[in-house]
């Protein structure tokens, strides 16, 4: 393939799609134990590695090693501490890892312990982040969360004594859960001094557990007035305790601290997925930049590389539309704002009238020709963007 467009970076995204149950409001792609149809976590591991090799493969002349590497899933703990280590090992060996390389792995806080962080930090991993969503009962009861809000506490100590920089996750706005609640949540992830919060509104999906709930009636869904307070309600919290936004619903404690990996995502580098369902981004100088995504079921991306087959499902080269808006939709969600020169004369024009609605930073976009959300703007963000992104 052509060697990519100079200065962009290069990422490795690991999709580990095991879970212990699946939780009521997910519509990742995630499989619990009797979902596996045969599947198992080490033909998952074989599997990868080969993909690994293919993708090095199509790869060939490009000489980045990878800047970031993210696990997610579904609970990549859920893999042995020495699985994830050969898998990080088949990263290295593919590719490299950049110095300064951020690797990191999501965790349930009940499948992670002292001994366990302790193993993934011997093996390169600098970064580990906990799914904690609530520290409320009936509110993890909603979510049907299974961990204990105690070992929350365990992991991060944890992870803190392996040298692991610590992330929590949050979720406001699940059905039933009241402002106060949402504040006890953001009160305990502050006390356990985490160097990143990330803080997301619930989002009910058709497809889930929660969304055939909803439509029985049996859950109603939080006014938008109410998470619209709930977001301010955490966003103050957390810049009075230090921390600093850097995109919509992620929080730092220094620039340094900011999650590298998905940064990349939001600045539209490069990124190659691992996994069953994995989406994957390349731009190469000189050609169309290109996405595309794996068969979804673990079985089916297991037999496709026992067969030398590639395990990709689809795909797509991107039109200079589709990267344009999407330039736009991504940039405007980071703090450090979406460059004026990216617009097209449209959007310009919107500028001074999203200015005048207390949407976005118009001193900022004066003076560092940067298009950067106020609070209130990052509450409608969808609407500005469909301003800057359409006229």
């Amino acid at each position: 393939m052509a060697l990519p467009a100079s200065g962009r970076d290069f990422g490795v995204y690991i999709h580990v799609p095991f879970c212990s149950v699946r939780c009521g409001y997910c519509d990742f792609n995630t499989y619990a134990p009797g979902e596996l149809a045969g599947a198992s976590p080490a033909g998952y591991v074989d599997a990868a590695l080969e993909e690994m090799a293919m993708a090095r493969r199509v790869m060939v002349g490009d000489p980045r090693a990878a800047s970031t590497v993210f696990f997610g899933g579904g609970t990549p703990t859920m893999l042995e501490p020495a699985a994830l280590a050969r898998l990080l090992d088949g990263v290295r060996e593919t590719w490299g890892l950049a110095p300064g390389a951020e690797v990191t792995t999501e965790a349930n806080p009940d499948s992670v312990g002292g001994s366990a962080l302790a193993a993934l930090a011997q093996a390169g991993f600098t970064r580990v982040s906990l799914g904690m969503q609530s520290v409320v009962p009936h509110v993890l009861r909603t979510l049907d969360r299974t961990h204990r809000p105690e070992n929350v506490v365990r992991a991060v100590a944890g992870a803190k004594e392996a040298g692991l920089a610590t992330s929590v996750d949050l979720i406001y706005g699940t059905p039933g859960e009241s402002l106060d609640d949402w504040r006890a949540s953001v009160d305990a992830a502050l006390a356990l001094g985490p160097d990143h919060v990330s803080a997301y509104a619930l989002v009910i999906e058709p497809g889930t557990k929660m969304g055939a709930r909803l439509r029985r009636g049996e859950v109603s869904t939080v006014d938008p007035d109410v998470q619209a307070e709930m977001y301010e309600a955490a966003d103050s919290a957390f810049t009075d305790a230090g921390y600093s936004w850097y995109e919509v619903s992620n929080w730092a404690r220094t620039p340094a601290d900011a999650c590298r990996h998905n940064l990349g995502y939001w600045r539209g580098q490069d990124w190659w997925g691992i996994g069953p369902g994995a989406h994957s981004y390349l731009e190469p100088r000189g050609g169309a930049a290109r996405r595309w995504w794996n068969v979804r079921h673990p079985r089916a991306y297991a037999e496709r590389i026992g067969g030398g087959e590639s395990p990709e499902e689809g795909g797509e080269d991107l039109t200079d539309e589709q990267r344009y808006v999407e330039r736009v939709m991504l940039g405007i969600r980071l703090a450090d704002g979406l460059p004026v020169s990216d617009l097209r004369p449209a959007g310009r024009a919107r500028l001074a009238d999203l200015g005048r609605d207390g949407l976005i930073e118009t001193a900022r976009a004066v003076q560092d020709a940067a298009i950067v959300l106020t609070r209130r703007g990052r509450l409608l963000a969808d609407a500005v963007i469909r301003e800057l992104a359409w006229g």
